[in-house]
């Protein structure tokens, strides 16, 4: 085994796995430069995390569970009467999300509610944190086959390991009692401990109509708004728009 092999048997055993699959090309390109000794092990340090980081990232991006990538630089705010690309902008600090603040897009369908939840949920994955997204239908099914099997608790554990959960259309179908406490508890769990954005057709005043005015409706509409930012979201339907140039 020559001193190459060796070195690069010695990289994977630490599980610098990256570092010793290019060592070969890192070590020409060393000499070729003639970088100095200092230099050479800070790009092979740097080489290493660039691509943990990637692929941290690529594995976000996946248990993230998006219906499609929507990005925030294809948003077209010409057609919004109530939001601005600045206000939108203000957010990619993410110190809502360190703050454990919500983010509540309220609006009729088309206007690009779940458009902007998803950009915000990529660019916060870009920035390292970790996103789960689901419908609301979706979760509220997922919860309700967990709560069955007796294992709730465990599935909220689970869901309260992310730092961002984005709830996607919730209010377009009424809810059975029994998943509109399983949303509580999850809600509950998530309160001033990880932060949700929220796409909803229905401002608050009309929640009652999916909870059918049940008691639990209150505390659950208490415990998103509290510390959020609300967006009214106006304009015509995206969807519709682009249906009449057809």
């Amino acid at each position: 085994m020559s001193m190459l092999e060796q070195t690069a048997s010695r990289y994977r055993s630490l599980k610098l796995t990256t570092t010793a699959s290019q060592l070969a090309d890192l070590i020409a390109q060393a000499e070729a430069n003639e970088i100095s000794y200092l230099s050479f092990a800070d790009q092979l340090v740097s080489n290493e995390l660039n691509h943990r980081l990637h692929t941290r990232v690529q594995r976000n991006f996946r248990q993230a569970g998006f219906p499609a990538r929507k990005f925030l630089e294809d948003f077209d705010y010409r057609h919004q009467t109530t939001i601005t690309k600045r206000q939108i902008n203000s957010l990619l600090d993410f110190n809502f999300i360190d703050d454990r603040n919500n983010l509540i897009f309220i609006g009729p369908p088309g206007v690009g509610k779940t458009h902007l939840a998803i950009g915000i949920g990529i660019k916060a994955i870009e920035a390292g944190y970790k996103i789960l997204f689901r419908n609301a239908l979706d979760l509220v099914e997922d919860l309700e086959m967990f709560e069955m099997k007796g294992e709730l608790k465990k599935r909220i554990s689970q869901i309260s390991k992310y730092d961002l959960i984005i709830i996607d259309e919730l209010g377009y179908l009424p809810m059975l009692q029994q998943a509109r406490y399983n949303l509580f508890q999850l809600i509950n769990a998530l309160y001033e401990f990880r932060s949700i954005v929220l796409t909803t057709n229905k401002d608050f005043t009309s929640w009652g109509d999916f909870f059918h005015n049940d008691n639990v409706a209150i505390p659950i509409v208490d415990r998103i708004i509290h510390h959020s930012h609300i967006f009214m979201m106006g304009g015509e339907s995206y969807r519709i728009k682009e249906k009449m140039k057809i």
